[in-house]
């Protein structure tokens, strides 16, 4: 059986585990020290308070997430979130659960009078920039060499849609 539903901070232990993965495994997140238990908790608190922050459940665990959050602090960028989605890296394929997770969070900015949703991908990414295409976003930027990790300069691709 499978839920998506609102992360909580008891939620914390899980993220943490998904996310640090991906901190110490790869580039797909620039953060390069891994996050304890209780900034996960921080961070669920402080987004969770203002916009979505939800979990994917598989059989009753946790196997990933997706949140969004402000994209810039100026008061005008407001309307504009970035969307983030992290999955378990042993996470069983093909079940769909990306794109039911990117759904209904997008479903939830939608009734929050968001306009516009930022994806950021660290490149080369294929199997994020075909979930976000997948999901109606569009690629309006790129920049090359702009992170660095793990010995070697890193592109960042930005991807758009409109709600």
């Amino acid at each position: 059986m499978s839920l998506i539903r609102a992360a909580n901070e008891n939620d914390a232990l899980r993220l943490s585990e998904i996310y640090n993965y991906y901190v110490e495994h790869t580039t797909i997140t620039f953060e390069e020290d891994k996050i304890s238990v209780e900034d996960m908790q921080q961070r669920i608190i402080n987004i969770s308070s203002q916009y979505s922050w939800l979990v994917y459940e598989h059989e009753g665990e946790v196997v990933a997430y997706a949140y969004a959050d402000l994209w810039k602090s100026r008061c005008a960028y407001r309307y504009t979130l970035e969307c983030t989605i992290y999955g378990a890296n042993d996470m069983p394929p093909r079940l769909g659960i990306g794109t039911k997770l990117y759904r209904s969070l997008l479903k939830e900015l939608e009734t929050q009078m968001i306009h516009s949703v930022i994806g950021v991908i660290a490149l080369p990414n294929k199997a994020s920039v075909a979930l976000h295409e997948k999901m109606g976003f569009k690629k309006v930027a790129h920049f090359k060499e702009v992170g660095y990790k793990f010995d070697h300069w890193i592109d960042v691709g930005f991807w758009q849609k409109f709600l």
